[in-house]
């Protein structure tokens, strides 16, 4: 591990915001503006208009309290509705739920339609047998995820960005048919030029590349029509909701993804990113600590599906899906039980994929749950389930970072403390710096890594995938790297959990607009 005193110079390219980006948040902001204001002239000068608007906001009241969201949800959508007549159910109408044009919906059902077929009834009974618990998980998870159970898919686990790097670039050098890449965040430095300089090579030689990243995400790491650039040196790149200056729930909808797939049988996910602090090469908020995995299999196969959704909702055509996006394994040996899988917001995953798969490890527990994450931001349902599990006598630990990236979450992660380690949670910071790693693990059996967070961007907003796992091998370098980061973690005790008046109201208002931040 790289000396924490360390603090090289950070590599790469600065970029500022792009213009276009600038543009985009300045016209969505005057089309709020110019929609609020002409509402209220209406209700001032308009005959009966007002009374239209009062039925206009108690229809929004009434169904913000019957939708099926979240309470936590509900409750500053309730209060900006109410308190701002006028302006709050106009935010309501053009951010509170995504709208996707008929073409995209009927062209994501055929990729899922037409993209693999597999029967799990075989590995289903298999698992029944060996597991009902673990078998009610992945009923639950291919049920709402609309994924598949695996079973020949070897599994590698990366403690650390900078040693997941080379096995991408080794991997990627021996590419021979296609190479999919989707990442939130990607800059320029030693880690993305890396992997373009044999992405660019690659395609010279007839690979196909494509790859989606996240419009917002990408915003200050890249130059404003990077796409262009990538496009001319052979790789098809199309930016995940590109930023149009329209006022709606898309600028919510970000991709978070972290996806890479070569030639259909080796893919990568996790929580690393493809920027320089991922890998540790310089310093941003202490040492960067993330982990990954890398699937090689059959399994592969949703990872390629997750990907050509995205692409096909980002770019003009659909992409064409080819038998040869899934080439059949010739493997025959098990390596554990795998389900890949993504997550989203309504209407494309109707249910709360991630936090679903999270409920159902944690009320399965019984004798520990460990958990790794960079935001701790739960609602009451996570909440209860986490203290349910500590006080039925399950050993639950959450890691979290000691050295936060952005200071209000960090706030608003402190101020669950006290309720969850009266229950018996155990707090840790660690303390090296950020952990960025989402890593969920239960009674040293079931796994599962990926993007997910446990704030309500990740549950609720965002595109996000992971792989679920039952008594795969890597599952045992899971719990030996947990271990070790606990022996470098602060135990969070009652001097963490001091708060003055004004940070304690601090942390109060934040919590109530924590699903909008």
């Amino acid at each position: 591990m790289k000396q924490l005193n360390a603090a090289p110079s950070r590599p790469g390219k600065a970029h500022g915001i792009p213009f276009r980006c600038i543009a985009a948040f300045a016209l969505a902001a005057l089309e709020v503006a110019a929609v609020v204001a002409l509402t209220a002239i209406c209700c001032r000068y308009i005959p009966g208009f007002y009374l239209l608007a009062w039925c206009t906001e108690i229809a929004c009241v009434i169904r913000i309290i019957s939708s099926d969201d979240s309470p936590d949800y509900k409750a500053p959508w309730l209060l900006i509705v109410l308190v701002l007549p006028v302006a709050g159910f106009m935010l309501y109408f053009m951010f509170y739920s995504r709208r996707l044009k008929k073409k995209y919906v009927r062209r994501m059902q055929e990729i899922k339609d037409s993209a693999y077929h597999r029967d799990d009834t075989e590995a289903l009974h298999m698992l029944q047998t060996e597991s009902p618990v673990a078998c009610g998980q992945v009923r639950l998870l291919c049920g709402i995820a609309e994924t598949h159970l695996f079973t020949d898919t070897k599994q590698t686990y990366f403690p650390l960005g900078e040693a997941m790097h080379p096995a991408m670039l080794s991997d990627l050098r021996q590419a021979e048919r296609f190479i999919f890449l989707e990442y939130f965040i990607i800059e320029e430095g030693l880690f993305w030029n890396a992997i373009l300089d044999i992405l660019r090579e690659k395609a010279a030689h007839g690979v196909e590349v494509r790859l989606v990243y996240d419009d917002m995400g990408c915003m200050t790491t890249l130059p404003g029509h990077y796409a262009r650039t990538l496009n001319a040196w052979g790789i098809r790149a199309v930016p995940f909701s590109v930023l149009r200056g329209n006022a709606d729930s898309k600028i919510n909808n970000r991709s978070h993804r972290k996806l890479l797939i070569i030639d259909g049988k080796v893919g990568y996910t996790g929580g690393i990113n493809l920027a320089d602090e991922y890998i540790n090469a310089y310093e941003k908020h202490g040492y960067w600590k993330d982990t990954g995995v890398r699937l090689e299999g059959e399994a592969v196969w949703e990872l390629t599906r997750l990907f050509l959704l995205d692409f096909g909702l980002n770019c003009p055509n659909a992409p064409a899906l080819t038998g040869s996006l899934f080439p059949a394994s010739c493997r025959d040996e098990r390596h554990g039980w795998t389900v890949p899988f993504g997550d989203g917001p309504r209407p494309i995953y109707p249910r709360r994929v991630g936090k679903s798969v999270i409920l159902s490890m944690l009320a399965s527990a019984v004798r520990s749950a460990w958990i790794t994450t960079p935001y701790l931001i739960i609602g009451d349902d996570l909440c209860q389930a986490l203290e349910n599990a500590a006080l039925r006598g399950v050993d639950v630990r959450i890691i979290v970072p000691h050295i936060p990236d952005k200071r209000l979450v960090f706030e608003m992660a402190r101020s669950y403390y006290p309720r969850l380690m009266a229950a018996g949670v155990k707090l840790y910071e660690y303390a090296p710096g950020f952990i960025h790693a989402k890593s969920y693990l239960v009674d040293d059996e079931i796994a599962m890594i990926g993007t997910i967070n446990l704030d309500y961007r990740s549950l609720v907003h965002h595109f996000e995938n992971g792989v679920w796992m039952y008594r795969c091998a890597c599952i045992r370098d899971l719990k030996a790297d947990m271990e070790a980061t606990l022996a470098r973690c602060i135990p969070v005790g009652p001097a963490q959990l001091q708060a003055g008046m004004l940070r304690r109201l601090l942390r109060a208002v934040l919590r109530i607009f924590a699903p909008m931040l």
